[in-house]
Order: structure tokens, then sequence, then C-alpha cells
């Protein structure tokens, strides 16, 4: 389902708040800003986390489990997520309430009135390039506010009020939240269809982009002309007269990035703007995240950062959970975490995997191999990119595939993690293994690792427990 913009009343008048499945990712960094603003918040979500921990911590009243009676009596805004159902019983009590109901964007819109807003969207790569542009210009003395996707490696928070004129946002376009915020700097990091459930075609999909690139307040569109869809994009804007700061490895990029050197734990290469030119040097490798930050120093020129400021602070970046994140390395294996769960994404995540691969293959001498545990994300998903899995999963030495995280969808008869493997065999993938219960997976790892291999888990789901339980078995195997 899309959602449809609506006029929303700045944040401090809308009185006390409810989040309905505030653990979530994305819930849980807006409930923090209002709690952090001085608004009574409350939120509630099917079970307990780190996430609703972190919320108590910073003064909202949290609860496990779902009730009608933890909305208080004066509360006058309930805010949910796509992936609340209309059967929650306390989305129902409210409807029958009459309080006002906002989606989780228009309740982060409803920060953003005073703010110059920078919205960061696309197929991939939103969630680092957000952070990137965050941390850039928090390094650089301009103390932003900021909602990201995921928590910073360095703070374990995604978001946070600041005192500053930019309000930095992942936008996410999954159901078109991303056309909620009055955003000045539109970015757009790659237009590649997904989300086809809400979206209809690929064709409707690269029009929601448009629409959001050309939004009224829209000064500037900063975006990435090595992915064919967003190019095809740029070429558009370009023609209807917009104000476009391109970016990538092509040579007609204004932000271009050339000469790259890819380390053990990071990448340096040249980058060039306007007449600027010197040495980017990153703490995360990939070319990918080359990419990510470029489109970070472009925001950070068009926000008034010299060359040298920009490039300095995007040096102190060293990630984001979940984004090519060191889980341990015990017995001589690497075990790295990432997000990736689009076969772009996971083909960008398994080329930095494998470069981290060769360059410790170098240092130590060792024959270290790549394994990529992947978890598919939702049915619908698999169903529509399965033979893309399978051929993606060829970067890898040895794969090993995971049932479906079914996440918000129903089962669909005969789609399981099994068509991922069935499509990997088909295309050569060299060894492979099903593993279908998740608990199973640290187990099956530990018996495939030996010294010198790196194994990443890959996934948006829960496979992300998987590391933790490996490093363990690491550890007493060390």
């Amino acid at each position: 389902m899309l959602l449809t913009p609506i006029e929303v009343e700045p944040a401090d008048q809308i009185g006390p708040v409810h989040f309905i499945a505030a653990g979530g990712s994305g819930m849980s960094g807006v409930a923090r800003l209002y709690a952090e603003s001085g608004i009574p918040t409350t939120g509630s979500d099917q079970s307990d986390s780190r996430a609703l921990r972190s919320l108590e911590r910073v003064g909202v009243k949290v609860y496990v489990g779902h009730d009608p009676s933890q909305i208080a009596d004066d509360v006058q805004t309930v805010v949910i997520s796509s992936a609340v159902r209309e059967t929650n019983v306390e989305l129902m009590e409210a409807r029958r309430r009459g309080l006002r109901v906002w989606h989780r964007s228009a309740a982060l819109a409803a920060l953003m009135q005073d703010k110059s807003v920078v919205a960061v969207a696309g197929t991939h790569g939103k969630t680092t390039t957000t952070a990137m542009t965050a941390v850039m210009l928090s390094e650089a003395g301009r103390d932003p506010s900021y909602v990201i996707g995921g928590a910073l490696t360095t703070t374990g928070v995604s978001s946070a009020i600041g005192g500053g004129d930019a309000f930095v946002v992942e936008a996410d376009e999954s159901d078109a939240s991303f056309l909620q915020y009055p955003t000045s700097i539109a970015v757009i990091t790659n237009v590649e269809a997904d989300h086809l459930v809400n979206w209809g075609t690929p064709e409707a999909y690269a029009e929601g982009f448009w629409r959001f690139a050309t939004q009224a307040r829209v000064e500037t569109v900063v975006i990435n002309v090595d992915d064919h869809g967003a190019r095809a994009l740029a070429e558009r804007l370009i023609a209807d007269g917009r104000d476009v700061v391109t970016y990538g490895e092509a040579e007609d990029a204004r932000v271009r990035f050339h000469d790259v050197v890819p380390t053990a734990t990071g990448a340096v290469a040249t980058l060039t703007f306007d007449g600027a030119s010197g040495p980017l040097r990153l703490k995360v490798p990939g070319n990918h995240n080359l990419a990510n930050a470029s489109a970070a120093y472009a925001v950070g020129r068009r926000l008034g950062l010299s060359h040298d400021a920009a490039v300095r602070a995007l040096g102190e970046y060293v990630g984001t959970l979940r984004r090519f994140q060191l889980i341990t390395e015990s017995d001589g294996v690497r075990v790295y975490d990432d997000y990736a769960h689009h076969p772009t994404e996971i083909r960008a995540a398994l080329s930095a995997a494998r470069r981290a691969t060769d360059a410790g293959n170098e240092a130590t001498g060792l024959s270290g191999r790549l394994i990529a545990c992947f978890q598919p994300h939702l049915y619908s998903r698999t169903l529509d990119f399965a033979d893309e899995f399978g051929e993606v999963l060829t970067a890898a030495d040895i794969a090993v595939v995971n049932d479906i995280d079914g996440a918000r969808e129903d089962p669909v008869p005969g789609v399981t993690g099994e068509l991922v493997v069935e499509a990997a065999k088909r295309h050569g993938v060299r060894e492979i293994h099903y593993v279908k219960e998740k608990y199973d997976l640290p187990d099956a790892l530990n018996a495939i690792a030996r010294p010198g291999d790196l194994v990443i888990t890959l996934g948006c789901g829960d496979v992300t427990i998987v590391g933790p339980l490996l490093a363990k078995l690491l550890d007493e195997r060390a």
C-alpha cells in the first residue's frame, strides 16, 4: 500500500504520543526524538528488545505486548508503521477513540518544520549514505538532527535532535514515505525496481522517484550516475531545468571518485568536484561506500562545507550496525554481518568482502575462503528475485542459505529458501548448503569455517543473531 502525504502540525502541538511497534528500527529512532524533544512519549512492541530498553533510558514509557489500556487517557496522537495491521488492538482502540493516527513518516515530518531537510532515498545504500552525511556534518561542527535506519557503531543510536539547521533523514521509498518530508536536498543513490507489491510496476516505482525529486521545496538533487535508473532520472531532471549534482565513478560525474585503492579495512580514492581535488580515505571498504561518501560530500558542499572539511569529516565515519559490521575475529575466522537483502546490495557486500578476503590472504599467507550466509526476506521478494539471488551468490566460495524470514507477509505455498538454493546451483555456485532453521546456522558455519576464512551473514531479518552465536563457538574452538 502506498501512502498519501498529509498536512502535519508541528510536533510540539500534537500532545502526548504513543508509538505502536516502537522497537522497530525506523520507529525507535522517531520515538527517541519525541522523547528528547520533551514530548510525553509511550511505546509498545510485541516483544522486548534492546531498542525498547534504549527508549526507556531516554524517558519513553515502554510496554511489551499490545493492550488497549496502554494508550493512556491523555494520549492525543498514535504513531504506526506500515507493518502495523488494522487488527492491532491498540490501533483499533485509537480509531475507536478518534485519536490522531499518523504514519511514522508524518510524525517525523512534524519534527522538521523549521529545518533544512536532507532526504536520502534510493533502492540501496540509504542507511550508509544517511549515516555518512550525519557524521560528516557532526564532525564538521554543524550539529545536525538525523534519523538513520540503523544505529551508528560509535554511539549505538540511530537518531538525535541537534541545534543546527540541517535535518538528515533516511527516506523510505517502499511505501512512498519519502514524499511526506519537506525536502530541500534530495539524494538518490540508485533506482532499481523493488517493493513491487506496493508500486505494481518498475515504471511506477521509477516515477515515484521523479515525484520525490520534484517536490515543491526541493532545491537540489544529488544523484548517482553510475546507476542506470538514477542516470535516466538525472537526465530527465536536468532537461527539466533542475539543479542537479551528479556523483559516481563515471567520467561525467560532477563529484567523481577515481584511482581507487582498496585496503583490508577501508578504501582510498581521489575525489574531485568543481576544481577541488584530493584523497578521500574511508575506514569502511568497497567502491559502493566510496559512492555513498561522494553523495554525502556533495550534500556537505551544498551546505557550505569546504572540500577539506568534508573529506576530513568523512574519514571519521566507521559504520553503522549491520552494515559490513565486524562481529568477531576468532580462531583466524573473521565474521561480518550485513543488512543486504536485495541482489544488488548483496553483490556490493560480497564484492567488499572478497576484497577483504583477498587482502587478508595476502597479509597472512593463508588461503581463506569467502563464506556467504544468506537469509531471504519476504516471500514476495524471494519469488521476484530468486534467480538473481542465486546468481549473485556465485561471488562467494561457499554459500549457506536459510529459509525465508517472512516478516509482515503471510507464507506463500511453494516459496521457501530452497528456491534460492536451486537457482544458485543452476548458476554454478561452487558449494552450497541449505539450513532451514536459523538456530542451526551457527553450528553449520562453525563446521565449515577454517582459519583465514571470512564469513558474512546477509539479510534484513533475524539472521543478525547468527554472528554473535557463531562468535561464541569460534571462541570455544580457539
